[in-house]
């Protein structure tokens, strides 16, 4: 895949000239996933930029050259009272604006080295997810407090893994209510940058922030809760956010123009192949049909603590996201339960109480944030009876939720023909 780069680079034979004009929209050459599974150059519009060369907009501001440093030890971090000096504390260098090479050509700006081919990218991929939130999720625009801060290829380091800076990630980071992008080094095929799948999966995690967690750096139910020996309701919080982020990755993917690959169940697939890492991919394909809670995995879900449970939350997540996307695609209704899924994140209504709201309504009581509770969020938020039924079935099935459990006390949660799918052989617990 990198070899495209080098190749479109290469046969401009070109250097770069004066600082290009920033107004947007701006032309450029972006890598964009083509319908025969290739990155290959296209003329994309950034239509929310305004310094090109620095790469700031609207939706993002890249920033190259930080260094993050999570050590335990840091007398800083012990030292931190409030969240904004946490952050700070982790923050041992800011880092500075990048700066982007470009050739102009029939009016459009062709990245003239690797790192700017990366960034563009990233910069439009980042752009394609807020659209699909502003559009498909019917967020205002207000909502987004952009631009949010992106760090390209910063050193990150987490003492307790590796004393070394971490690579080959992208990831939303609440504490510093910023992205990530990771420099890459096993991942080469298609960088996590260039990967508009993943970097749509990123920019769910920053939505599930600012609505489900209320836009807190520390969410008060992750926090509470995991401090006690079992943490179910962190536990159920972490596997719906990583679930509902892979749903709306894949959801992002549909809205691709420009004759691109289109809808992608497995827009892992790029980055994430081989013997090495093909499994991921294997294991976060939503339109496999076969996924099915087990004893073992239900028992960890609600008995261990979230430090324990870790990594298990990808797991019960793309039961979660598997289940949604087969209810969305059996009635062709996807973008109306996407959007539902958005409104269900948080919600006053005494009715319909969004998930911000079940959280802080179980606070003092974590067992009461149960698979069914936090389900239930999603469900009231869905109005077609058709589309309502085909969920209920698929979290009964999937997700072993009995229906007493789901329905609790409201008896129109489900409608009465809901009675659990058939895919998934009844837990007897």
């Amino acid at each position: 895949m990198l070899r495209t780069v080098i190749a479109a680079t290469a046969a401009l034979g070109l250097a770069a000239g004066c600082a290009p004009d920033s107004t947007a929209p701006v032309k450029v050459s972006a890598l964009v996933l083509s319908s025969n599974g290739q990155y290959v150059p296209q003329e994309v519009e950034l239509k929310t930029i305004s310094d090109i060369v620095g790469l700031k907009g609207t939706v993002a501001d890249l920033q190259g050259g930080a260094r993050i440093v999570i050590d335990p030890n840091d007398p800083d971090l012990n030292n931190a009272t409030t969240p904004e000096g946490y952050a700070n504390a982790l923050l041992k260098n800011r880092g500075r604006d990048v700066s982007a090479n470009y050739i102009s050509q029939g009016g459009v700006l062709w990245p003239a080295d690797f790192h700017t081919w990366n960034m563009v990218t990233a910069y439009y991929s980042l752009e394609r997810a807020y659209d699909y939130f502003r559009v498909v999720g019917n967020i205002p625009a207000a909502d987004f407090k952009e631009p949010v801060t992106t760090y390209y290829f910063p050193e990150f380091v987490l003492t307790e893994v590796d004393k070394d800076p971490l690579s080959d990630n992208a990831m939303y980071f609440s504490v510093l209510e910023s992205f990530m992008v990771l420099p890459f080094d096993q991942l080469q095929r298609a960088p996590l940058a260039i990967n508009a799948g993943v970097i749509a999966h990123e920019y769910a995690h920053r939505v599930f922030n600012l609505k489900a967690y209320g836009g807190q750096q520390f969410p008060d139910a992750l926090t509470t809760w995991q401090m006690a020996g079992a943490s179910p309701g962190a536990n159920i919080l972490k596997s719906f956010d990583e679930g509902l982020a892979d749903y709306h990755a894949y959801g992002a993917t549909c809205q691709t123009t420009q004759g691109g690959k289109g809808c992608d169940t497995r827009f892992f697939s790029t980055s994430f192949h081989g013997n090495t890492y093909g499994q991921i991919t294997e294991d976060r394909d939503l339109a496999r049909v076969d996924r099915c809670m087990d004893v073992s995995l239900l028992n960890q879900l609600y008995n261990q603590n979230l430090s324990v449970f870790s990594g298990n939350e990808y797991r019960v997540g793309t039961l979660l996201a598997s289940a949604l996307y087969q209810a969305g695609e059996a009635t062709g209704q996807r973008d109306v339960l996407l959007r539902a899924i958005i409104a269900s994140y948080n919600d006053e209504s005494t009715v319909t109480p969004g998930l911000f709201q079940l959280q802080r309504m179980t606070i003092a009581d974590q067992s009461r944030f149960t698979l069914a509770v936090a389900a239930s969020a999603i469900i009231t938020h869905i109005t077609d009876l058709r589309l309502k039924e085909a969920v209920c079935n698929e979290l009964m099935d999937h997700l072993q939720i009995p229906r007493d459990q789901l329905v609790g006390n409201d008896p129109n949660m489900c409608p009465p023909s809901s009675a659990g799918g058939t895919t998934c052989p009844r837990l007897n617990l």
